[in-house]
């Protein structure tokens, strides 16, 4: 297992992990925006930048790298705040702020660095994404791929096919709920979800009422990992009440 030291700390970290990892079990804090532990490193935001040295370089060269999916090796030296780390995150949180003015994650973010406002033009028709891809990259790992990146520059977005309601969107809502600026609108209740322009129908437990997941979801899901579909006819509640009825009776056999 290598040992590195982060912001003068020696920590020994598993094999395989990363630099933001091995910071995080010492308690070393570093700003993500990109990233999310279930899903694979993607290194897109930049905002996790560290100041990287290695055995073999001069000793006063250093290297930004991303944390997020740099691999750890014996003997680094990361700084997490160095001069120009703290200034690379904050020209991209100003250009941030710049495309998403209004969004409350990045004011704060921004305002941690200093900046109260950005120093670019902001967005002419703003809104609260930031395209960190997290939505894209979720609906992909899940083999769904209702969505995905469209265009390039100042025009780039998230955005189903055509701008249509996507026909491969099984109403999860992994999208949405794993947004960090919430910018995903929908609406759900115990009768039907709407999102990306697609409307739902919910799936109902019969014995409490409560909405449990959209009619194609459950279909998506029997169909791939060979789930019978009555298994998602019933809430957790529910299921957890059937459980708990079966350890009252076999306590009684006994």
């Amino acid at each position: 297992m290598p040992t590195l030291s982060i912001d003068g700390k020696k920590v020994t970290a598993p094999e395989g992990s990363t630099i933001l990892e091995a910071a995080r079990i010492i308690g070393v804090e570093i700003p993500t925006l990109c990233h999310h532990d279930g899903l694979e490193p993607w290194g897109g935001c930049r905002l996790c930048v560290v100041d990287l040295w290695q055995p073999g370089w001069d000793e006063d060269w250093f290297k930004l790298v991303t944390s997020c999916n740099h691999p750890t090796a014996d003997g680094m030296r990361v700084f997490t705040k160095s001069p120009r780390v703290l200034e690379t995150r904050g020209v991209i949180l100003d250009l941030l702020l710049a495309r998403c003015p209004d969004a409350p994650l990045i004011q704060k973010l921004a305002a941690g660095y200093g900046i109260e406002e950005t120093s670019y033009a902001p967005r002419e028709e703003p809104d609260d994404c930031i395209l960190c891809a997290l939505c894209t990259r979720v609906c992909d790992h899940l083999d769904i791929a209702a969505i995905s990146t469209v265009n390039r520059g100042a025009g780039k977005e998230v955005a189903p096919p055509f701008h249509e309601a996507p026909p491969d969107c099984i109403g999860c809502l992994a999208c949405a709920e794993i947004c960090p600026t919430n910018c995903i609108p929908y609406e759900t209740s115990n009768f039907r979800r709407s999102i990306w322009g697609k409307d739902f129908e919910m799936l109902r437990d019969p014995a409490t009422g409560q909405a449990v997941i959209t009619k194609a979801q459950a279909e998506f899901f029997a169909e791939r990992n060979g789930v019978p579909g009555s298994y998602f006819e019933t809430s957790d509640t529910t299921k957890r009440r059937e459980m708990a009825k079966q350890f009252v009776s076999l306590q009684n056999l006994e």
